[in-house]
This record gives C-alpha cells, structure tokens and sequence, in this order.
C-alpha cells in the first residue's frame, strides 16, 4: 500500500480517530461513582461558584487546550471545510498529549464568518486553559486571534503564525552564530507575505533584527511603499513596505544574507543563491516542496550554507511541534493570561541553547544514528529530544511570571522536576538520586574513560555538580575526541601508557600475591583499566568506579570483586534493576550475580537490596518469591524462599516488612495479597522482589520491560564494600549518568 492507503487504514481502525477520553480517578465502586458525580460533584461545584480560580484544583481545566479550525487553510489542502478538517486537529491533539501531556478538545466550527467564530470560542472559556487557533486563512485569522485576545483571560494563539516565527526564530539565532553575523546588521529576505511570514518577520524584529533590514515579497512582487498606496497590501503586512523599486524575488534576494521561504516550490534558483552575501543562510520552508531543496542551495556556493526546511528528510528541519506543546506547557502551568512575546523569545532562545548542548544517545538513534553536533547541519533540536520540555517549557512559564501574565507562581526548580515526571515513573526516582548526588559530589573514575559514551557522560556530571569524574586512557586520544565532540570541561585523566602506576601495582600485588599474582603480573594488571579503577577505590583515590560498557558483565565484574571486595557485613554481592511503572516502582535482585543462591543469600541480598531502595526514597517491602503461596507446595525448591523469609523476620536489626514464600501475582495485586492471605506480613504490595536464582531473576526483569511497558534503571550492585557498579554493554549516555549518581549516592553513605 502506498502513504494514502497506510495513512486511511491508520485512521479507520477501530476504534476510529485517534483520541479518546480516559478517567483519571477511580471508578470500581458505587462509592467512587457518588464521588465522580451526584451527589459529591455537588461540593466541587460550589466551591468553584464561591471562586471561579478553584476550577484549576476541581477541574481538567488547568490542562486542557481547544484546538479549534473552521478548516479554511489546512495544510496543503487549502479550504476543506470543518468536517474534512478534523483529523488534523485530531493529529494536534495527538502531538499535544505526546509531547507535553496535554489533554485537547478539538472544536471544528462551521462558519468562515470571523464574528460568528470570536463569539464562539469565547463563550468556550470556562471550558479551556488554553486555546490554539488552527488552519484558519488569511487575513481573518489575524482579527480572531486578535479580538479574543482582547476577550480572553486565557492564552489564545495561532500555532500557523507563531509557531513558524519561533521555531525559525530560535534556528536563525544560531545560524547567524555560526555565520559570525549580527542580527541587528543582517539584510533579511521573505519570499510569502502570508500570516505566517508576517508573523515571522514581526518576530525576527523581537529577536533584534531591524525592521528596515527586512524585505517581503510576494505574487505580486517587492512589498513597496507604492503598492501600499494602491492598496494591494494589508494591514498587517503593510508596515513592511519599503521604499524600493518595484521587483521580483530576484532583485530583492540579491546582496541578502538571510532567505525566509514561507511561499511555494521551486521558486528559488541556484543562480539566486549565488547572488547572496557571503556564507547565507536559507529558510526554504514551503512544503511539501522547499523553494530550493538541500542539494541545490549547497551545491551552489563554495563557502557555507546554513539550510533549513519543513521537511523531516532534510537537517534542520523547522517543525512546529517543537514549540506549541512546550509554550502551552509553560503557559498552562503558571495560568497565563496569554502568551506574548517576552514567553515567544524565552521559547527561542531556550531551544537554540538545548541544540549546542550533547544529545542523548535515544535521539541520535531515533534519527538514523547519523552524529547530531551544534553546526551548519545541527541549528534547531529535534521533536524527539525530551530535553525540549524541560528547557522551553521552563523558560516561557519563567518568562510569563517575569513580564506579569502569570497567575500562579511556581518555583522553577522543581517545576522541572514535575515536567521530569510527566516522562515517566524513571526519570522521578533518578530525579531523587540526582539531588541527593548534587548535594555532595564524589570522585567516580570510568575504567574505560577513552569511550566516547563515557566522556560524554562525564561532560553532564561535571556540568551538572553530580560527580567529579576521573578518565582512565590515553590522555591526547581523549583530548582529541572530546575536541571532536564538542566538548570543553576540566577532567582528571589517568595515563596508564603515560603515568606512574607504580603504587597501584604495588597495592595490587599486596592484595593479591597469596592468589598466585607475582610482582611482575600486578604491574601488567593494573595497565588494565578494570583493576586500575578497582585499585585507585580501594586506595581512596577514587570514591566509587564505573566500568563495563565495552565488555561483558562477568569479566569487568572479576576485577573490583578480587580488588574491593564485599562489605565487611556481607558476604555477597548482588545486581538489582529498578523497574518503574506507572504507577508504582519495583526492585528486582538477583538479576546479575548469584547463580542459585542458598536462603542465606537470599536473606543478605534482600537487606541490601532494601537499603539501595532507601536512597530512592522508597520504603522498602520484599516479597521472596517462588511458585508456591505459604507453604501450598512444599519441596526443596520452596523452602529455600521460605526459609529466607524467616531468616529475615527473625532477624532484629530487618526494620521493614517481609514475607515469603510467594507467588509473583501475590505479591503484587493487593486484592490477593489480603484477600486470601490476610496474615500475610506486606501490608501493601511487595516493591522488592527477591527471585528463587539467577535464571528467574534475569528472565523476569527483560520481561517485565520489554512486554509489561517497564523501564529499567540498572543494574545496580549491592553489597560492595566501596561504590562501584557494572554497566551493560550497548548503555546510553543516560545510563552512564544514571548509574554513576547512584555510585555517588553510595559513596555518600561509605565515611
């Protein structure tokens, strides 16, 4: 089938569309129904007749948006109607909840009367915190924006206009960066003098560019003073007239250092290019057919061009939805009165900050693996990069309380952790890690410190204050390669091929000389970047030690367990994955370590494993878990989780609640857990589960992640007696930060 075919069936599936509504309380009871509606509704009612504001705390309201289209400019479609509209603003609503966890009402009006649609929409406000104008032509769409506006306590925005001038907006900053060009001085052409272009070259002028420095031209050519005059433009295109000669896209592009395409294809010839400033910058953004394409506009010239577009197979591409989901964000969350054009800027500037910083390793492989570095090629970030939330949406909510639309303030700080979380269960939990390690900073030295996942993870420890990280490998080979990176930070390098080991060979060969290592055997060992790492640990050179990212788990395990060893008051260590889910986070051990581990095992790793939950914030409760339910199969194989339980029970300084042995539905569904098992010890569903042996451990974590929908933070090891923890080969940078906040955590707590 071809795009139209896959695109038809994508949307009659049933159910058809691509929205629904879902509850977001309890509704199991009759009880929970009286609550939901008659006769409890009636509290929440009066108290929001008492004060209109208390709809935010009784209502969706403070996160929902109507996104709303009479169908008159829809896409490349051009007037449909409202009916043929709506799933597109289906697919709006879609981006929105996407993006930014943003519920939408889409609200199609049939009517191309702008009156009829002001007083329309308006009546709608108690409905909505938000509105976004959708798909409504020129130039009627500037007067309802306008007037409701004027009415609206609300923010009102048409994402056509705006969302085009931002999204370029934050591109052409750092284009002109990379140019070494001053926007005030920049010579700026439009080919379109549509909503979208006004809108745009309005917004550059915000920017710092400079009103006479801009020139629009249209169907009918340069916009000039004397067209003006005969009243062939309007209002609101009007104030960029100039007083030229009259011409065509030619004569205006000539000399220009910025071209802004927001017209038709094909429209712009190599020979145009060739007629601009040195090292231009083209905004091609028609689609689906750009006014020049990639290709054409760089084979042009020998010196840069920084190219943009609206297409996805093109670098740079300027797609709006890298802007209304997060504007609406910040706007909703402080309970703006509008969006104007201080939270437009702080847009702007926020995404062209984010796209000099490193990106995750989840975007690069969501875009092909193809390397996304700050440069001609890398203006903008991608929709894809979470990281967009928390800067854009931060930046307009604290751009709104400083130009006096907010309603509610909020403190910055931990609004982005409450962004974090709308992502997902994970990045809470690592939010709380990440605080605790910031508070006090401990040296972590990355055992394979030349890698370039590694050195990039040590660029966000350093600038974050979560670690001080030391590199183990070739000094100018990880100065080179944090060069080539892109990256600039002070780290401790450790040489073996340069520096003097000599007193880590020396402890080494003391700590291991009664296990058949010889003097000259320790001084090869400690060139190894595992028992390098394991020693500067066990010295005090470093407080915790990060390796395994480039080989398998056993093998960069061996070392730290010959070098550092278990805690005095263990006996075993063992890895534990942290799985969050929606609702609830679970911690699974041993999933790494002990292959059939005895009860005794089992009894030491669930006291570490209780303490690890602890640095999380989360108290522990641990289900020992087998295929039997209290006794109901009695065999070797069940008394070994059984046995553990007791053992733990029994034990006087186990200061949390722990039964077993169980089966893995009982410990985790409450209504089975007290239904049937009341003496049961957990009063709550178990969030450690401790697995008979490895096999069960290993099998069950992958499962739960990769069909239960899980995310997996690990694996975290515990009962070392200094921090240090095994990655797994294939990690994201992600993960590296991640587990090397744990390890600071867990050197915060070995003094």
């Amino acid at each position: 089938m071809g795009l139209d075919e896959d695109a038809l069936e994508y949307h009659r599936t049933d159910p058809p569309g691509k929205l629904e509504i879902s509850t977001t309380k309890p509704t199991n009871t009759q009880r929970d129904l009286s609550l939901a509606y008659s006769p409890g509704v009636a509290a929440p009612c009066l108290a929001i007749a008492d004060d209109e504001n208390d709809a935010y705390a009784y209502t969706a309201k403070g996160n929902l948006v109507g996104v709303v289209s009479n169908g008159s400019a829809v896409l490349g479609l051009g007037d449909i109607g409202a009916q043929a509209s709506k799933p597109v603003m289906e697919g709006k609503g879609v981006l929105f909840k996407r993006f930014a966890d943003i519920d939408v009402f889409d609200v199609e009006l049939d009517t191309d009367d702008p009156a009829k649609m002001i007083e329309s929409v308006a009546m709608m406000e108690p409905t909505f915190g938000g509105i976004n104008l959708e798909d409504i032509k020129a130039p009627e769409c500037f007067e309802i924006e306008e007037k409701l506006r004027e009415r609206m306590s609300i923010p009102v925005f048409h994402d056509d206009q705006h969302g085009t001038a931002i999204i370029s907006g934050a591109a052409l900053l750092n284009a002109l960066e990379i140019a070494a060009k001053d926007i005030a001085d920049v010579n700026i052409v439009f080919s379109g003098a549509g909503a979208a272009a006004t809108a745009t070259a309005k917004f550059y002028v915000s920017l710092g560019a400079k009103r006479e420095n801009i020139t629009m031209v249209d169907i009918g050519g340069i916009l000039t003073e004397q067209r003006a005059e005969a009243g062939e433009l309007n209002p609101h295109n009007e104030p960029f007239a100039k007083d030229l000669p009259e011409g065509g896209l030619e004569n205006a592009i000539d000399g220009a250092d910025v071209f802004v395409g927001l017209s038709v294809g094909g429209i712009v010839s190599q020979e145009m290019v060739q007629s601009m400033a040195a090292d231009p910058v083209i905004f091609a953004m028609a689609n689906p057919d750009p006014e020049i394409t990639y290709d054409e506009a760089k084979a042009a010239r020998d010196d840069h061009v920084i190219m943009a577009t609206g297409r996805s197979d093109y670098p740079n591409q300027v797609n709006n939805v890298l802007g209304f989901p997060f504007i609406f964000r910040g706007a909703l969350d402080v309970r703006a009165t509008e969006i104007n054009e201080a939270m437009k800027v702080a847009a702007a500037e926020a995404l062209a900050a984010l796209a000099k910083e490193d990106v995750p390793d989840a975007v690069v492989k969501a875009y092909g693996d193809d390397p996304l570095q700050f440069g001609p090629d890398y203006i903008i970030p991608k929709p894809l990069d979470s990281r967009v939330l928390f800067d854009v949406s931060s930046a307009v909510a604290e751009a709104a309380m400083e130009s006096g639309v907010a309603r509610h303030h909020i403190d910055l700080d931990a609004y982005r952790e409450r962004l974090e979380a709308r992502l997902g269960k994970s990045r809470e939990m690592m939010r709380v890690v990440l605080n605790k390690a910031q508070n006090d900073p401990k040296r972590v030295v990355f055992a394979e410190g030349d890698d370039d996942k590694v050195i990039r993870a040590a660029a966000q420890l350093n600038e974050q204050g979560i670690a001080e990280p030391i590199l183990i490998g070739n000094r100018r080979q990880i100065w080179a390669r944090m060069a080539e990176l892109g990256l600039d930070y002070e780290v401790e390098i450790v040489d073996p091929d340069g520096d003097s080991l000599d007193a880590y060979a020396d402890r080494l060969y003391e700590l291991r000389r009664r296990k058949g290592v010889t003097r000259r055997e320790a001084a090869e060992r400690i060139t190894d970047g595992d028992y390098l790492s394991s020693v500067m640990v066990e010295m005090g050179d470093a407080d915790a030690m990060l390796t395994g990212l480039t080989h398998h788990y056993p093998s960069a395990l061996r070392p730290p367990l010959q070098v550092v060893g278990t805690a005095e008051n263990a006996e075993y260590a063992a890895g534990v994955y942290m799985l969050t889910f929606k609702d609830r986070v679970i911690f699974c051990v041993d999933t790494t370590v002990n292959l059939d581990p005895t009860e005794e095992v089992l009894a030491e790793i669930t006291k570490h494993t209780a303490t690890l939950a602890r640095k999380f914030n989360v108290e522990p409760r641990a289900a020992l878990l087998s295929y039997s339910d209290f006794g109901s199969v009695d065999n070797d194989g069940t008394r070994k989780p059984r046995r553990a339980a007791q053992l733990l029970r029994a034990d006087s300084t186990v200061d949390f609640p722990v039964d077993g042995e169980m089966q893995a539905d009982t410990a985790v569904v409450e209504e089975m857990l007290h239904g049937t098992y009341e003496f049961a010890a957990l009063d709550k569903p178990a969030n450690i589960l401790v697995f008979p042996n490895l096999e069960a451990g290993n099998i069950a974590y992958k499962l739960l992640q990769r069909l239960g929908g899980a995310e997996a933070i690990g694996p975290m090891l515990v009962g070392m007696d200094k921090p240090v923890h095994v990655l797994q080969r294939g990690d994201e940078v992600k993960d590296v930060v991640n587990l090397a906040s744990v390890a600071v955590v867990d050197a915060q707590d070995t003094r």
